[in-house]
């Protein structure tokens, strides 16, 4: 077959596209300087010498229509008019459409193209072709990745053979070293290179927003973030079309006009944004604008005048129910609007929207709220994803946990960890928190789960404190390892994995290695957590609060925490000084009291209380490290009603020695 003479004009062309769009879009919004403008001058008159290279008169032309009205919004120093930003993004529709009709022609190619001669419908979307930012095609990568591994299986086969020699083994050792690790090298650069960026899509969600907007006279801006995740470019190209459905929906449906939002003391431009995250093995696109919201009696009687529910079934069903309908495969057609536009009013944005999640074997979730807006989330999962990883060692294995979800690393004294069988905690960022060896979640420490305490054998550990969906959670580690830049692969289908694994990728060993996945992490850790707290049996009304005096911010957090947690209401002190004070001003049930405090100490606090008349009968618990038999029997003498050590520190004993004392 001969080779397609365009191949390259096409990838090259379609970039400089995207930048053209992206900045007269920006324009138009009057974002740009002088700066930007001469930059749209370069791209424009790359394309057109590009254009006249491979005899393209008719893009190199409409590249030349483009540079004279750039020009000329230069010169006149004003802001770029509509008439302008319609006719330079019509200029940009006829070249894509173009492109389009150069792929379609036959593989030996035909330079002189008679059928581009003629005017191009400006009304026609991009070409709906696979998405590349590379000066090589994505079938080719495939190739390199293929060979690639086949000179992994002669090269394994080729270690074995000089395994076996006993002359110049060092010289092999070192040999296949290199080898080894500029081969491993090779791979994860060709993987990488598989994977595009998502901000490859915005320069059209964009200008599918633009459009949309100025058809049906609405003021709308959009915004985008997350662009920096990359994906499978197959999967970014089959979603684009689906995610162009998305916004014009948002647009179409969820905005109201301008002078409506005026009358609801809304903001006259209708916002929609659009978010990339990473979850694991997934990307998730999230759609929201600030609109009216789903019209829940609308989508009732549509889907009762398309059969796809009784009339007496639509009207049991719930608001979230109705939403849900929205994206369920069998809503075909499904449509709130009165009349057909050009936008609106076929059900087909959200069909071709379902039909590409079923294809990919994604989500569609919606959530709206009356009169604020729409939320879309689109799921799919992904065989190859790129991040930065942290790569930690637990229980004997190495993983890697997305850095993106890494809020900090840190070492943790066994004393700064709260003990106990529901579960052990510590305070991070003034919050008190899940913590629980990465090995048990691992499976690697000979637990089976149905109990979690794990005491820090080596005094203290490092900690990766983890966040995902709104919760933390600090998972102890033998070692921290570093940052990498890794390739995440899914794993077969077949695997029964954990919820904790997102993936694997191979080290410079070529060694498979684990990803977690930080939602299933947190998840993990949650389901660890006992909820048999044993609960106070008065209400909070009937009883005075606790009065925790600790100069350790750790310390006071984590026991107001599991004070709070058993229904006990929880006062704080910095001193014992400062306790005094606030046991005269209050009426307190209970003091839990620190020892070793700057100035007067725990044994001097609960000697002057059991000699106020209005304080000795108040118990009061001692809380240090001190262990000695002195320090035991001078408690005592003092007249504390108990005395737990620190490091013996279990929440269930602290609890039970409470209700043992004040119910």
């Amino acid at each position: 077959m001969a080779k397609d003479p365009y191949q390259y004009f096409r990838v090259e062309a379609r970039e400089l596209l995207d930048g053209l769009t992206e900045g007269i879009l920006q324009l138009e919004k009057g974002d740009f300087a002088s700066e930007g403008v001469v930059r749209l001058l370069r791209l424009a008159h790359t394309l057109k010498g590009a254009a006249r290279v491979v005899k393209q008169p008719g893009i190199a032309e409409r590249a030349h229509m483009l540079e004279g009205i750039l020009s000329t919004h230069r010169a006149s120093a004003l802001p770029l008019s509509k008439a302008q930003g319609s006719a330079l993004l019509l200029l940009l529709d006829e070249i894509s459409a173009h492109l389009a009709d150069i792929a379609s022609l036959a593989p030996a190619g035909n330079e002189s193209a008679p059928k581009l001669a003629g005017a191009i419908e400006p009304t026609r979307l991009p070409p709906d072709e696979p998405l590349e930012t590379l000066r090589v095609e994505v079938q080719e990568m495939d190739t390199l990745l293929q060979t690639l591994t086949e000179a992994g299986v002669h090269l394994g086969a080729l270690r074995k053979s000089l395994g076996t020699a006993d002359h110049r083994r060092d010289l092999n050792s070192l040999l296949l070293e290199r080898v080894d690790g500029a081969f491993v090298a090779m791979r994860h650069v060709t993987h990488r290179l598989r994977l595009i960026p998502a901000q490859t899509v915005f320069a059209t969600l964009a200008r599918s927003v633009r459009d949309a907007a100025q058809t049906l006279g609405k003021p709308v801006a959009f915004e985008a973030s997350g662009g920096e995740v990359r994906l499978d470019a197959n999967v970014l190209a089959s979603l684009r079309d689906a995610l162009m459905h998305v916004v014009r929906n948002a647009v179409a449906h969820g905005l109201e006009s301008e002078a409506e939002r005026i009358a609801l003391a809304k903001p006259p431009t209708g916002q929609i944004r659009l978010e990339v995250l990473r979850r694991g093995s997934r990307v998730v696109f999230v759609c929201t604008d600030d609109g009216r919201g789903i019209d829940v009696d609308a989508v009732k009687k549509a889907a009762v005048a398309r059969g796809l529910v009784s009339s007496a079934a639509a009207k049991a069903l719930s608001a979230d129910h109705v939403i849900a309908l929205l994206g369920s495969t069998g809503a075909v057609g499904l449509t709130t609007s009165s009349e057909v536009t050009e936008l609106s009013g076929r059900g087909i944005g959200l069909d071709v929207a379902r039909a590409t999640l079923s294809q990919l074997k994604g989500e569609m979730h919606i959530h709206s709220e009356p009169g604020r807006g729409v939320r879309v989330e689109v799921q799919v999962p992904v065989s190859i994803a790129a991040l930065q990883g942290l790569v930690v060692e637990a229980g004997g294995a190495r993983v890697s946990i997305p850095l993106d979800a890494v809020q900090q690393t840190l070492r943790v004294p066994d004393t700064e960890v709260a003990y106990s069988l529901e579960g052990d905690t510590m305070v991070h960022a003034g919050k008190v928190i899940p913590f629980l060896p990465l090995a048990l979640l691992l499976r690697r420490a000979g637990s089976d789960g149905s109990h979690f305490s794990h005491r820090v054998t080596a005094g203290n550990c490092s900690a990766v404190v983890v966040q995902a969906e709104g919760r933390s959670v600090a998972l102890g580690v033998e070692r921290l390892l570093g940052a990498a830049n890794i390739v995440m692969r899914a794993l077969p289908g077949v695997v029964q994995a954990d919820p904790v694994v997102a993936g694997a990728s191979l080290d410079a060993d070529g060694t498979p290695q684990l990803v977690l996945d930080p939602a299933g992490l947190v998840a993990a850790a949650v389901r660890y957590r006992s909820a048999t707290l044993p609960v106070a049996t008065q209400g909070p009304a009937q009883r005075a609060p606790i009065l925790v005096i600790d100069d350790s911010l750790t310390t006071r957090m984590l026991e107001q925490s599991i004070l709070e947690a058993a229904g006990y209401q929880v006062a704080l002190a910095v001193s014992a000084e400062d306790g005094l004070v606030k046991a005269h001003a209050h009426r307190y049930s209970l003091f839990i009291v620190d020892v070793e405090m700057p100035g007067m100490d725990g044994f001097g606090f609960v000697a002057q209380t059991r000699a106020d008349p209005v304080l000795c009968d108040i118990p009061a618990i001692l809380v240090t490290s001190r262990d000695a038999v002195d320090d035991r029997l001078r408690g005592q003498q003092v007249g504390a009603s108990a005395y737990i050590i620190k490091g013996e520190f279990d929440q269930m004993l602290l609890l039970q020695t409470i209700h043992a004392l004040i119910g």
